[in-house]
Order: C-alpha cells, then structure tokens, then sequence
C-alpha cells in the first residue's frame, strides 16, 4: 500500500459515508449496491479499507454526526467487515458482514417502497458469496465450515421479509435463487421444498410478474431438481422454459442449462445436433448420442466411463446410464432391419443367438438367458412389442411398429 496521509484517510472515510447518505436519502439504488459490492473488489472499496486502517477513529465519527448516526448499525460493522477481508481474514469479515446486514434488513422493513431491491440482493449475493470463502478458510485451517449454513438461515430470514403482500414480494424469487444456490452447494437440496412451496403454492405471488432473470434461474434449479428426482416431463418443461428464455448472450448460462436439458432430452429420446454439442463445448455428450443412433452398447459404456467423474459431479450418470435401454432397442432394430433386407417374410422372428452374436461382435460376451432377460425388460417398457416363443429361442415382433419411439415421452417405469 502507498503512503496515505491522516488527512487522506478521512476524506476517503468521509466521503463513503456520504456517499451512503445521499444514496438512501435519494434512494439512489444504483450507489447504494456499488457501495455494499465487496466482491467486486472495486477500487475505491480497496482504498476505503486502506483508509480505515490509516484513520483508526471511524466509529466515533460515524457516531458523532447527525449525518451519519443514523446508519451507524449498518456502517460500523460494515467498515470491520471490509477491513477483514481486505486482509484476507475471511471468517471475521463474514460475521461483521452479516451483523452489517440484519442492521440493512431493518431499515429495509420501515422503507414503505421497494426502491432499495437491488441493494437487498447485492447484500444476499455477497453474504452468499463471503459465506463460501470463509468455509473454504475454516476448512483449510481443519475446522468446521460453517458459515454456508449460516447464510442460509439468514437469506430465509430475508425471504420471510419479501414474502409479504406489496411492492417487495417481486424480490423474493431472487432470494430463493440464491437458496438454492446454498442449498446445492451443502448438498441439502431437499430443503429447497418449503421455499418452492411457498413461490408455486402462495396465492400472494404472480410468477409471471418476477423479472425474467430470476425467473430463468429458478427454472434452471427446479428442473436440476426434476432430474435429480427422476421426473423427466417436468424436467423438460422446466429446464426448456430456462434455455427459451436465457439470455442468447450469455453462452456459460446456456452451457449450464443444456448440461441437464440434454440427459433429459436423450431420456424421452430425442437426440441433439452435432454442432449443439461443439458450439457449447459439451463433447461429453457426443459418444454416448453415438452409441444411441448407432445401437452400440460398448461405446455407451465406454463414454459413461471415461467421462464418469464428471457425470457424477453434475449428478446425471444414472440417468444416463438407463440410457442402455434405448441403445439395446436401436441394436435390435438394425438386426431387424438387416433381416428384413434379406427375407422379408421372416423379419418379425428374431433368434437370440443372432443378437448373442451382434453383442459378441460388440465386445460384449452374453449368453441367450441373458439376452432372453434384456428383451422380457424391454417388451415390459414398451420399447419392444412382441412375446417369446420359448421352445425355439425366438422374439416374435408385432407387424405393427415393433418398435415404438418415446415420442418425447419416458421410458415406462
């Protein structure tokens, strides 16, 4: 840090404090969330922290003006809590940011107007955010990480503030944005239940009045929640509606979305183009729709294991991995499409030794009970229609579409 005079240090001081001032007294909302962004790591920000280590006495000033007093709940733990993490003592800079906060989330209550929403969720952006660097901090220090789960219980407190009738409820689905956001990240997603109750259930909300991008987010969560809970239509429908109205510029948003859309898509059987997968680097894709339009079991499970961390990491490996089924019903297809080129009068009589073959050719050594068991599996899911003869080893195929397309629907469970 370059040498600041005493002098310096109280301008800058000053000059933060009545920046604040004029920002609530004109409900300038816009400085007002410059002035609580932490993590944008402004400089101006920088050099306040800088200041008020140089001018050590800010708290008697604050509390001596009429100008300043009134904030001074907010303002004081808020200069600790940037002086904190300017020098990187995360953990102490969390717990003056939420005391700063609560103090926000009071004098938020008495405004009769919603005009401080933006600065409300710059705060909940931020305690979210100071919250995953502080555990990170106790983790690295082998003690509890904590402070995630505390901000959590904090942004429901704010929740329950925006959840009333008026101007502010709009608010309240960016808040459960940012739950989820903590929710996902502790791995306590079934906590996500009461806070979608209250959006989808309450009668005081309008979805259609939130903003368009909390509206996204909070699709993208509930569908990433559809596919966790195997719920596939709903997934779709959801997880659609957050790619139909993303920002087309925000191509990492898209990524995100299509990471879930696309292993719901292959489960209802619809497949993505060549050039999807490339533009959005989602190559992990590309073998396994391979192996769906192709029939081949080995490439699909080959895909699955190369890339198995990743599909764990998002949560979609055992979605994908039912993927199986539809890959046996398109290797079974090709056998009977081949048969049908060669004698079309026996087309609809498949032997399980010639599929015992076609899988050994596939590397895939199975014996006929084995296959016999698939088959049962997939005339029960409807993906084949037909019955067994037993004596003879042979799957009988209906004349009428024997093997049926999902058409956008899921497998039968």
């Amino acid at each position: 840090m370059a040498y600041m005079s005493m002098g310096e240090a109280h301008r800058r001081i000053t000059d933060y404090l009545n920046r604040f001032s004029d920002a609530v007294s004109s409900q300038d909302v816009a400085s007002l969330k410059q002035l609580l962004s932490f993590s944008s790591n402004s400089p101006s920000l920088l050099f306040l922290a800088d200041s008020l280590n140089v001018f050590q006495d800010a708290n008697r000033l604050i509390k001596q003006s009429d100008n300043y007093s009134p904030f001074a709940d907010i303002t004081v733990p808020l200069f600790r809590s940037l002086q904190h993490y300017r020098t990187g003592n995360l953990v102490d800079a969390y717990l003056a940011f939420e005391k700063s906060a609560n103090a926000f989330i009071q004098e938020f209550r008495n405004w009769e107007s919603a005009w401080a929403l933006e600065a409300l969720y710059a705060i909940a952006y931020e305690i979210r955010v100071l919250a995953e660097r502080a555990d990170r901090e106790l983790a690295s220090n082998g003690k509890s990480p904590e402070k995630l789960k505390a901000a959590g219980s904090f942004l429901m407190k704010v929740f329950g503030v925006l959840a009333g009738k008026g101007s502010k409820r709009v608010g309240a689905l960016y808040l459960t944005c940012q739950l989820f956001k903590i929710y996902f990240k502790l791995g306590t997603v079934h906590l996500c239940r009461s806070v979608i109750r209250s959006i989808e259930t309450a009668r005081i909300f309008d979805f259609e009045e939130f903003p368009k991008r909390d509206k996204v987010t909070y699709m993208y969560y509930t569908g990433r929640l559809e596919v966790f809970n195997e719920n596939f239509p709903a997934a779709d429908q959801k997880l659609s509606y957050a790619l139909i109205n993303c920002d087309p510029r925000s191509e990492a948003n898209i990524r995100m979305i299509l990471k879930y859309l696309i292993p719901v898509k292959l489960s209802i059987g619809i497949l993505p183009k060549d050039w999807l997968l490339e533009k959005y680097n989602l190559v992990e894709y590309s073998n396994i729709v391979q192996a769906l339009r192709r029939g081949d079991l080995r490439l699909l499970r080959h895909a699955l294991q190369e890339n198995e961390d990743q599909f764990l990491r998002s949560g979609v490996y055992l979605v994908l991995e039912k993927l199986e089924l539809q890959v046996y019903q398109r290797l079974f297809k090709k056998i009977y499409i081949i048969q049908k080129q060669k004698d079309p009068s026996k087309a609809h009589q498949m032997k399980l030794d010639v599929i015992v073959k076609a899988l050994k050719w596939l590397e895939m050594d199975m014996d006929v009970d084995e296959v016999e068991c698939i088959v049962a599996i997939l005339i029960h899911k409807n993906l084949v229609k037909g019955y067994f003869a037993h004596k003879s080893k042979v799957v009988v195929l209906s004349k009428q579409d024997p093997f049926p397309k999902l058409n956008g629907k899921p497998v039968n469970s």
